[in-house]
Formats: C-alpha cells, structure tokens, sequence
C-alpha cells in the first residue's frame, strides 16, 4: 500500500433524542485513540418519498445481550407536543478518523478510506453494514470538486420538501470556493450548532493547556470551610476510576480527602458562585429544560453538570447546583449545617482539584453537546475578556473575539452558548467559515493553528457522540466520513462540519432547516442525505 498523505504541520429543543454517546479522547498527534461506542438501536427514519431501487442486503451485527443505554441527546427539544432537544485533525500531523461500528466492537481492519458497500439510503429500516476504523490524511491533493458537479449531486437531497425551507452552504477550504449555496446569509435559528461559535471562540481566546478548578478554603468562623466555584462544571461524585459523562473530570473524593488532611474539626460548609454574574438561565430557555434534563441553571460550581445520574447525558437537574455540590462536600464530611458565603481574599486552601484541559472540555462538549459545559466556557471567555460573566457578557464576548478573527457576526444574535434559545439566529455562512478556517491543510491562516481542535471535536456519523446512531438507513453512505455537529430544536434542524469526498478532497458544509415537520427524525435524516451526497461527490 503507498503512503498515505497526511496534513502539513501546523505550528504552534423540542429535544432531539440524539444516540448515546461514545467518548473521543483527543491524544498527543499524530495518534488518536477513540473508545468504541455503545451500541444502539438505529434510529427511526421512514423512508423517502422517491420509490427506492432494491436494498443491499444486510450484513448481521451481534450485539451485546445488556439492555441499550439511554440515548443522549443535546436539547434541542422533543417534537410536539412534548419539549426539547438538543465531535479528528490534530496540530501537526492531522488525520481523519474514520470510525464506526460492528455491533459492539470496532472491526480493526485498515482498508485505507472506507471501502464498504454503502447501504441503499431508502431501503427499509434494517441494522447498519459494519464499518471498519481506519486512519488517513487528509490534505489538499485530492481533485478539487466543480460548482456545477456539487450543484448536481445535492439537487435531488436539498429539493426534500422535508427541508423546506432550507438554507445552507458547502465550501472548498483548500480555495475558499463555494461549491453549492442557498439563503446562506439569512440568519437562521441555530440550535446546538452555535456550540461551533462556542468552542471556536474558547479555542481562540483561551489557553489549550489551562485548567478550571474547585477549592475549598477555611472560612471566616471557626470550623467553617468555603466550596469556591472556579467554572469547573466536571466534578465527578462518583469514586475515583468510574467514569461519567465528563471523561477525566477530578472527583470530589479526592478533595474531600484533601480537606480532612488538612480541614481540622469542621462544622458547617458554604458555598461561594460569586464567579459568575447574573440569573442561570437564559431567555428563550423552556421551563422544563431543567427537570427534562436538558441543563443545570449555570453556576460556577456543580457535580456532574447538575446531573441526578453522572452516566446519562440527559437525566433530571438540580435546580440548585451549587448547593447540592456543597451538600455533597458536606455529607462526606460529616458536617450537617450548609449555607452560601464568600471566600475571604487570601484564605487558607484546603483543598483544590482541576478540569481537564481547555481542549478537552471543548470536545467533550462539541461530542456529547454539554449544554451546561457550553456556557461554562462561553462565561469563562467572558472573564478572560474582562467582561461580566453573564450571559449578556459570555454572548458578547464569543461575538468580539469572533470578530477580532475576521468572522463577520453583523447579522448575528447570540443569547446564549449552548443553543438553547430559540433566539439565537446565525446565519449558515459563518458556521461555514469558521469550520473552513479550522479546515485549512496548512498554515495560510494564522486562525488554524488553534482552531484544529475544532474538527477533532466533531462527532463522527455513525461512529460516535450525538451522530453514533444516525446515517444508519438515510444517509448511510456517510457512515464514517462524516464529522459534524448537530442541532435540533421544535421547527429548527441544523448539521455543520466536514466530509471527504470519493476523490479524497475535504469539503465543509453547513445545512440549516426550519422545516415545520413534526418528525425531526425524518428532518434529519434528510440533512444526514445531503451531507453523505458529498461523500459520494466525485465532481
């Protein structure tokens, strides 16, 4: 086999019931290790108006004989009437990770780019064909793909009525050229895709390496100690060596261990979020988003993201985070009085536990789509820019540094970082320049070197985070080529981020729908047959 080519260095909702989610770490370059993922049943999407040919026939996947898990989904929201839904390139050598799944194993085989036998995208609902994993780089060598040929392959996908209407656009990062646009200026409700502009702005504005941390520091009266939120939303109750839904969060075991070492006689423990500024949650946000489990009321402080179960991505939140942090401190320390207060400036620490990474926080919010993780770090840029660490200044802050980078936000509305908001509106053209930006397959823009992470982040279709269940039946040729965010909520569907094309060439796209269609898994499945229409792109 000849080499592989690989990328230049670069120095340096009504909810949407997304699948459950499959952690993607993002190693040291040039490698990258990915866990399998859990297996799931595919999602239901009826099949396409078009009389379909014959399908393929299906190739058996074993499963494991434990219950499915939970699908995770991002709120956006659920379909009427009920309420709302909701991840490779590295620094250097970059690669694209071609991933998907057999049953509940990953095929090991190298096959160079995917070489399966795409499954027909109208055949009536049968389990996915096995897709190996295999590794490859992607530069800018493959044959640039025409305008016209783009036009042809996405005209028969973007005329679904399903879509309608829809607005989007597919770019060539290595040119800059529109291959295919539509309404792509008009601003559009987002969803989670804004957590793109979240993340970027993070990437941009912040230090890769740098950590968030929870404190406990010995308070003013004698015996009593002070939980200080540091903007870590990770911290795990579970014990050390369990995993939650936070890859590496610190525990709190590990700092209760840390303040009963040094601690003394302890009665009573307080809680400080002076960190942040303003109400915890945003305009637009549903009631019902928080007992839904969509997100946690924003603090500076929470275990599990506010989480009732640590292992599920939507599971019921506390309305008080900070509090119920503090319980928890309290309750392993054997102290019964909680209440809020205010670390005194110099005070003694007790204790202190760290969050993973920058870079990691934001792949694991772009993954799973962390709703509360998103606005965390959209308040954290916030604080970084000397601006209030509140919506209105987290909102303000991913604008200003968005802008200080060349993307031209003058239509944009931003509420809040995760997509909550029904009145967040973006319009898909500075989705796509900032993932082009992150695109690039080499150092021509001074904006790639920190933006990569951002493709790192993607969710893999049919191989992990929020796309491990999809382009099982509509879209299965993307299976593995695919990396995208998504974004769902009542009336609004969205997908953003990247696909190789047969001739090896890395395109960008942002799709976004305001179909009033009921079903969003048929709206989205249709978006997922456009974006695998580019994957068949040989034009």
């Amino acid at each position: 086999m000849p080499d592989e080519p690989s990328w230049p260095t670069v120095d340096g909702d009504e909810v949407d019931r997304e699948p459950p989610t499959v952690q993607v770490r993002r190693p040291d370059p040039p490698t990258m290790r990915i866990k399998a993922p859990v297996p799931a049943k595919p999602v239901r999407v009826p099949p396409k108006p078009a009389s379909p040919p014959p399908p393929a026939p299906p190739t058996e996947i074993k499963s494991e004989p434990e219950p499915v898990p939970e699908p995770i989904t991002e709120r956006e929201e659920p379909a009427p009437p009920t309420r709302r839904r909701k991840r490779p390139f590295v620094v250097g050598a970059v690669v694209l990770l071609v991933l998907a799944l057999a049953g509940t194993a990953v095929v090991g085989t190298q096959r160079g780019w995917f070489d399966a036998t795409p499954a027909p995208t109208t055949a009536a609902p049968t389990p996915p064909a096995p897709v190996t994993l295999s590794m490859k780089g992607v530069g800018g060598e493959g044959v640039p793909p025409t305008a016209a040929g783009v036009r042809a392959v996405l005209a028969g996908p973007a005329a679904n009525p399903l879509l309608t209407p829809l607005a989007g656009l597919v770019v060539d990062p290595v040119t800059g050229s529109a291959l295919w646009n539509q309404g792509e200026t008009t601003p559009q409700t987002p969803a989670s895709t804004i957590k793109v502009l979240t993340a970027a702005a993070a990437l941009l504005a912040l230090d890769h390496t740098s950590q968030f941390s929870t404190k406990v520091v010995r308070g003013a009266q004698p015996g009593s100690v002070v939980l200080v939120g540091g903007g870590d939303p990770t911290l795990s109750s579970l014990p050390a060596g369990e995993t939650t839904v936070y890859p590496g969060a610190p525990t709190l075991d590990d700092l209760v261990g840390q303040v009963r070492t040094k601690g003394g006689q302890i009665t009573q423990v307080q809680y400080d979020v002076s960190r942040y500024a303003g109400p915890g949650t945003a305009l637009g946000w549903h009631p019902d988003d928080v007992p839904g489990g969509y997100v946690a009321p924003i603090e500076p402080v929470m275990l599990d993201g506010g989480r009732g179960d640590p292992k599920k991505s939507d599971t019921p939140r506390t309305a008080t985070p900070a509090e119920t942090a503090a319980r928890a401190l309290a309750q392993r320390l054997g102290v019964p009085a909680v209440a809020a207060g205010v670390a005194s400036p110099g005070a003694e620490v007790l204790g202190e536990v760290k969050s993973v990474p920058v870079d990691q926080l934001v792949e694991n919010l772009m993954q799973i789509s962390d709703n509360v993780l998103a606005e965390t770090m959209a308040r954290e840029v916030a604080k970084a820019r000397g601006l209030e660490p509140s919506f209105a200044g987290a909102a303000q802050a991913v604008r200003d540094v968005l802008t200080e980078h060349g993307f031209d936000l003058s239509t944009s509305t931003i509420v809040d970082g995760s997509g909550l908001s029904p009145n967040d509106k973006v319009p898909a053209k500075l989705l796509a320049d900032v993932l082009v930006a992150a695109a690039k397959p080499d150092a021509s823009d001074a904006r790639t070197a920190k933006l990569r992470p951002l493709l790192t982040a993607l969710p893999v279709a049919g191989g992990s985070g929020t796309l491990a269940t999809r382009y099982a039946q509509w879209g299965a040729g993307g299976r593995g080529w695919v990396r995208a965010k998504t974004g769902t909520l009542t009336a609004v569907n969205t997908l953003a981020g990247v696909v190789v094309d047969v001739d090896g060439r890395l395109l960008v796209f942002a799709f976004m729908s305001s179909s009033p269609e009921s079903d969003f898994d048929r709206v989205r499945g249709a978006l997922d047959e456009m974006a695998a229409a580019l994957r068949g792109c040989g034009c």
